[in-house]
């Protein structure tokens, strides 16, 4: 693996994710290590993060005929959540939809829930206003309730839906300083100038050959996949002209629908895993 590879653990995350949860949600060691050997990851680093990832209760280990691994229940509910800012949150937030404000106080015997605190919301995409007061586009206040319950660090935080913004100073100026703008374009540049390319290549190509797009669709969408949460999808008239966003995401958009299904049928070859049936809609009668 190159210096710039994705860590092994993040790949396992990823394939989780997207297939393995779409397949009855278990999969043998030796079908991971075969689908992340196509990613250029060796059954040891494999083995290795599989072990780091079961001892930090992601996942679950259970034999089936051969040993593997499920995800455990508890999180579920962040791959749901992630879920919907990875695929469903790809547009900017309506400035008229209002913000949600997130205020906290924690006692100094607390003190290691204020740094969890800041760190988690920062990682959730609220923007730092003052020391203690953080706020989002007021469609994450659901993100932010599910994940301060999830923590335990509710009673330390009270939260706010606000309409609009009252002054005093500019407020596309007082955003620029609540987040580091330039550093979430740097991250979306970065994906642009890596991907780019390969949506440009594959295009024009039919059909795309399912283990070829397992190599490109994995390591794509584990890059892309931490940009919804550093970006809150701030309301457009709020940012830069030339927010690079926008052409970041098209590219995500053109390779998941070009390269996500023929990679799971791949991931369903490799494993003899199958996805459930689609039951038919229950007609009423007329």
């Amino acid at each position: 693996m190159s210096e710039n590879a994705p860590r092994p653990s993040s790949l396992i995350n990823t394939v989780y994710g997207e297939f393995v949860r779409r397949l009855g949600g278990w999969i043998s060691i030796a079908d991971l290590i075969a689908l992340l050997a196509e990613l250029d990851v060796d059954g040891p680093a494999v083995r290795s993060a599989t072990s780091r990832l079961k001892k930090a209760g992601t996942l679950l280990q259970e034999r089936r005929g051969g040993t593997g691994y499920r995800l455990a229940p508890a999180v579920e509910p962040v791959f749901e959540e992630g879920d919907r800012r990875i695929f469903h949150s790809l547009e900017p937030a309506a400035l008229a939809d209002g913000w949600v404000v997130a205020v906290f106080s924690v006692p100094e015997s607390a003190r290691a829930h204020r740094h969890q605190l800041r760190s988690r919301l920062s990682w959730l995409g609220f923007g730092n206003a003052a020391p203690g007061v953080w706020l989002a586009p007021a469609r994450l206040l659901p993100d932010a309730r599910r994940l301060l319950d999830r923590l335990g660090l509710s009673a330390y935080v009270h939260l706010f839906l606000s309409a609009e913004y009252a002054g005093f100073a500019d407020l596309r100026t007082a955003v620029a300083s609540w987040w580091d703008l330039p550093a979430i374009e740097a991250q979306y540049a970065a994906f642009a100038d890596a991907w780019h390319p390969a949506a440009e290549e594959r295009r024009d190509r039919s059909p795309v050959d399912p283990a070829e797009a397992f190599r490109a669709y994995v390591p794509m969408l584990t890059q892309w996949r931490r940009l919804p949460y550093l970006d809150p999808g701030l309301p457009a008239q709020l940012l830069p002209a030339d927010w690079n966003a926008v052409p970041a995401r098209a590219v995500f958009t053109e390779l998941h629908g070009l390269l996500a299904e023929p990679s799971l049928r791949y991931v369903e070859k490799v494993t003899g895993l199958s996805r459930p049936p689609v039951r038919p809609a229950i007609q009423e009668p007329q």
